[in-house]
């Protein structure tokens, strides 16, 4: 496996989420985006973890060929252990898991062993205290700015304390680690999600869902940086 350079820690970086693409033309829904992307973002849902599913490696396998962006799996299951290899065999760079199914170390270092970029995320009713130990250990904590499950979801401005928590710690720590929020985040939010401390927005329905996917992409990231100038 070759595992693409996913660029500087604490860069901003926009996440164009599949999940909201049109899986009947997913390659073109990708090149389209393709200048504006800097990480793909892939939802797995497995049906059990969260009430919906998605896609697994087949999907990220045939995808493949067609992006040479960063490949970002997001593995909402129950049992993510089971098919980190697979994912990392399908040309995923970075998968991450949640710490509500517990076996976080083993998780962590499983994924670590197969060379790829280990996330960490948390629901947004999860305490920060509950990921909190594992920062020094991942490359990516992932702060839920919705419930998981479905995309089109409505920002919970209430999480971005947590957010706000996270970027302390990484700053006082000097840790080499992207904060990245996914769920609700468009041209109103990715603004406020900044400000918190995200460095990585996830959009679905900002982008895809929009007459030109490539323009949505273009404002966002402009949106995002107008809190960083």
């Amino acid at each position: 496996m070759t595992t693409r350079d996913a660029g500087p820690s604490g860069a901003l970086r926009v996440a164009p989420s599949i999940l909201a693409a049109d899986f009947g033309s997913l390659a073109a829904a990708v090149r389209d985006i393709d200048a504006e992307t800097d990480w793909l973002h892939v939802d797995v849902m497995d049906g059990h973890f969260v009430p919906n599913v998605s896609i697994g490696p087949p999907v990220v396998h045939s995808l493949r060929r067609y992006s040479t962006r960063f490949f970002d799996c997001h593995l909402m299951m129950t049992e993510p252990g089971r098919y980190l290899e697979a994912f990392a065999k399908a040309g995923a760079d970075g998968c991450t898991v949640h710490v509500e199914v517990g076996g976080t170390a083993a998780l962590i270092a499983d994924a670590r062993s197969l060379g790829l970029r280990v996330g960490l995320a948390a629901n947004p009713d999860t305490p920060f205290t509950k990921v909190a130990p594992y920062l020094g250990d991942i490359d990516l904590l992932l702060l839920m700015t919705v419930f998981p499950g479905f995309g089109g979801q409505s920002f919970l401005g209430d999480v971005m304390p947590k957010v706000n928590e996270a970027r302390r710690e990484v700053d006082a720590h000097d840790l080499a680690l992207d904060i990245e929020v996914d769920g609700g985040i468009d041209l109103t939010t990715a603004p406020i999600a900044v400000e918190a401390g995200a460095n990585v927005l996830v959009a679905g329905s900002a982008i895809f869902g929009q007459p030109v996917p490539l323009e949505a992409a273009h404002e966002l990231r402009a949106a995002a940086l107008s809190v960083r100038s």
